[in-house]
């Protein structure tokens, strides 16, 4: 069944694929409905990939009370148990990376191996763009500025140049942003993942994590900058860094990279 009870949650996910277990943890917003999601890409060719809505997104349960990143980790931990996974593979983006961190952090023994894709420790190693500045906007403003931060070449001068490519790119975002928009509590559950996301400080911990951690961004990232990244790796005892030719999507933008983190997760970069 597709939709689980996890603490004080009825919450969705799915596993597909076959081969090593992979948890996969999806960003800001994330939605199982929207594409490309996990499920899209090549890891269940070589994995069996769960992923999940989490709290206050997609099909999961959305209550109006306040989140913390410890809730997150601790509805990842609860999630497992419900599907009978003692240890996996850990694969965390942008948000879900932060939530990956203090996954990891909080039930190491559950982790084999670690992917940080395009995130930040937050604290002294750096935050993630502060979205929740943004909160004000209308979905169409909200879908410009993504555009923008997620790609630093996109600026007002390559706008100009790519005007098509660039409204091309607004209404991709715009449709996923509007996957769900009319469900009760879609807003509130939003808002309240931005605000635990202010939370986010795992950096003087980090020198703590002894699994094996693939951390990987975006040359051009405008979200989770290369200088984040760097801190990150410097912190953590076996992690290696690489980057690739994109933004915060890098891994859609740049092919070599989901054949990096597949290598990195079978052992294969080692």
């Amino acid at each position: 069944m597709p939709f689980v009870s996890v603490r004080d949650l009825r919450m969705y996910h799915e596993i597909r694929g076959d081969g090593p277990r992979l948890l996969f943890i999806s960003g800001t917003g994330g939605d199982l409905r929207r594409s490309p999601n996990a499920f899209d890409s090549p890891l269940s060719k070589h994995f069996t990939v769960l992923a999940y809505d989490q709290r206050g997104l997609g099909r999961t349960d959305r209550p109006d009370i306040p989140y913390t990143m410890t809730d997150y980790a601790a509805d990842a931990d609860a999630l497992l148990q419900a599907v009978g996974w003692d240890r996996c593979l850990v694969m965390g983006v942008s948000f879900g990376g932060m939530v990956a961190q203090e996954f990891a952090l909080r039930y190491p023994q559950r982790v084999e191996r670690l992917v940080l894709a395009c995130t930040s420790s937050g604290g002294a190693g750096g935050a993630s763009y502060p979205l929740h500045e943004l909160t004000g906007l209308s979905l169409q403003d909200w879908a410009r500025k993504v555009v923008e931060l997620s790609d630093a070449r996109r600026d007002a001068t390559w706008q100009t140049a790519h005007p098509q490519e660039f409204q091309t790119l607004v209404a991709e975002t715009l449709a996923g942003l509007k996957v769900g928009e009319n469900e009760p509590g879609r807003t509130v559950g939003a808002r309240r993942q931005i605000e635990a996301r202010q939370g986010h400080n795992t950096y003087d911990r980090l020198p703590t994590l002894q699994m094996p951690a693939f951390i990987c961004g975006g040359r051009y990232d405008g979200i989770a900058s290369v200088s984040n990244q760097e801190a990150m790796r410097q912190q953590i005892p076996a992690a290696r860094l690489e980057l690739f030719e994109g933004g915060h999507l890098f891994f859609i933008q740049d092919p070599r990279a989901f054949e990096r983190i597949i290598a990195f997760l079978q052992g294969r970069l080692d």
